[in-house]
């Protein structure tokens, strides 16, 4: 086989949505995916697998005068979302749908590096299949099991995400943060129930968990610059059995956003003094658990991304913007944590929202997508030896 052509990504696109899976159960789309590989010229490729993490792929093209490695990640999973696009390469898979575009994120990644199978780079390249990115982390899951290691550590690392919100084929980015981190927040305070007729006697934390809700609240207006910006959003809350039956438990669940790790902390830390607060007020207890996981913000190298919107700015054949930072989260984060690179965004032009079920990227995004990074990687390998 030789570099994958529009249509042919095309189908790959198309039967990688038609198969979805969930984080950390990707088998099927793995085992695709070394398929597809497996057709490609062997010749400059080496492939290596995580048993850790059998879902992982790396696949590692051997530069002809290497100075660097650069890397490119892709997530693989899915979502549980019951697609109704009415496509007729809709999923298969009852629940679950590639509502967020990571089908588009493989085959981009696929046609890069099908293109350096045939021709081979100045640099190493490594190709990381991320499985889990949804949940699960899985980015800091492959980092963890010390995957980036030798020969299989990139210099520095690149992705890309796709958005409705962009004509398709658009290439985004920005400086600085492009996605917020994100904490899972889970509060449980604990009372005393009793009858609804007899409040002294109880220690009621349904107005314990308002008190603590409206407060936190205010952790963002009255705690964080507000030119920077923050989100706590408490999107579910569980307490008491019946009307007449004071409530001695209550369990909230939310989400932080922020643009800095910062501000996150920052955030983490009030909202464990507002509950110790209201632990003391209301003479309950009070748990906070916060989970943040490798949902850092996507914080992009300065120097890497200056030189990646110089390239994709002034090339004639490629549409930029300069885009704002968004409040969604993305495992990538981690990643950039532990190594410098850059993430951008991928216009493909759509009514529905990402996470929506009736999501439909325009696929004529894919051929820009992968243009955009096999111009930029040569221009980036080249620009070491220009200045020698």
């Amino acid at each position: 086989m030789a570099v994958l052509t529009e249509n042919e990504l095309i189908e790959i696109r198309r039967h990688l949505h038609q198969n979805p899976e969930l984080a950390l159960k990707e088998f099927d789309t793995h085992r695709y995916l070394l398929e597809v590989i497996g057709k490609l010229n062997q010749k400059y490729l080496e492939l290596k697998t995580i048993p850790e993490l059998p879902t992982a792929l790396l696949v590692r093209v051997i530069g002809s005068e290497p100075t660097k490695t650069i890397g490119y990640r892709t997530d693989i999973d899915a979502l549980p979302v019951t697609e109704q696009t009415g496509l007729a390469y809709a999923s298969k898979n009852p629940g679950v749908m590639h509502a967020c575009g990571h089908d588009l994120h493989m085959t981009v990644a696929l046609g890069i590096l099908s293109y350096y199978s045939e021709y081979q780079p100045l640099d190493n390249l490594i190709f990381f299949f991320q499985p889990a990115e949804e949940s699960e982390n899985g980015g800091k899951l492959a980092y963890e099991q010390k995957v980036f290691t030798d020969k299989w550590r990139p210099d520095e690392i690149y992705a890309l995400h796709v958005t409705p919100d962009l004509q398709a084929g658009t290439i985004g980015c920005r400086l600085g943060t492009l996605f917020a981190g994100t904490t899972e927040v889970n509060i449980d305070l604990i009372g005393k129930g009793g009858h609804a007729a007899y409040p002294q006697e109880a220690n009621d934390m349904v107005v314990a968990a308002a008190q603590l809700i409206n407060q936190i609240q205010t952790i963002v207006s009255r705690s964080i610059n507000p030119i920077e910006g923050g989100v706590i959003t408490i999107g579910r809350m569980s307490a008491g059995t019946i009307r007449n039956v004071i409530a001695g438990k209550a369990h909230l669940e939310g989400t932080i956003r922020g643009l800095t790790q910062k501000m996150i902390l920052k955030i983490d830390e009030r909202i464990k003094q507002v509950a110790a607060g209201i632990a003391t007020s209301f003479n309950a207890e009070v748990k906070v658990e916060l989970n943040q996981g490798g949902y850092l913000p996507v914080e992009n190298d300065p120097i890497l991304t200056e030189q990646f919107i110089n390239y994709v700015s002034k090339n004639p054949d490629l549409n930029y913007v300069e885009t704002e930072p968004a409040m969604t989260g993305e495992d990538f984060g981690y990643l950039l944590s532990k190594i410098p690179g850059t993430m951008c965004w991928l216009g493909v032009e759509d009514d529905s929202q990402l996470h929506s079920a009736a999501f439909t990227p325009k696929e004529a995004a894919i051929k820009a997508g992968v243009e955009a990074f096999i111009g930029f990687f040569n221009n980036r390998m080249e620009q070491k030896r220009r200045t020698k």
